[in-house]
């Protein structure tokens, strides 16, 4: 479980680097706030991850989402309020390990405006099964980032809400 330790320091350290740094030349439109939410990895064991995570860990089961067979394909683990583990299976596709950083943005569409006019490259935003609306990118190292934003009937905003 070091990696899982080694991979969280990384992906803070990258985020704090990547938005941390201001360039030097004129000011710019800065996109809406943003901060860390969450991180993915694809597990081996889908049971046995939800056990450590949950009951040696002592994260808390924000919610999860099943498949039409009933398999679990994904969960959230919430570490504190705002600050969640997405634990998913992983498949021939989807290697063991880590899978994405996710980043909350207070206004998704204009933060996504902003990326764009940079040159950055994002999926078109979509809203999936948890209501959170979300788009992608891929930074030069490869790494996707999950940028969303938690509207009062997604299950992430529902989840922190919660939290006490």
């Amino acid at each position: 479980m070091r990696w899982i330790r080694g991979a969280v320091l990384f992906i803070a350290g990258l985020v704090v680097g990547i938005f941390a740094t201001q360039p030097s030349a004129a000011p710019q439109e800065k996109p809406a706030g943003m901060r860390l939410n969450h991180f993915g990895i694809y597990v081996k064991d889908f049971d046995e991850s939800m056990n450590y995570f949950t009951k040696t860990m002592g994260f808390r089961v924000a919610f999860s989402l099943k498949d039409k067979d009933g398999k679990p394909n994904l969960a959230y683990l919430q570490i504190n309020r705002d600050t969640f583990l997405e634990l998913a299976p992983a498949t021939v596709d989807r290697p063991v390990g880590f899978s994405h950083v996710g980043l909350w943005a207070d206004d998704l569409n204009k933060t996504v405006a902003v990326l764009r006019e940079r040159g950055v490259k994002m999926e078109d935003v979509r809203t999936l099964s948890t209501k959170a609306p979300l788009t992608n990118m891929i930074e030069p190292n490869g790494v996707r980032f999950e940028l969303l934003e938690y509207p009062p009937d997604s299950l992430q905003r529902i989840a922190m809400d919660s939290w006490k």
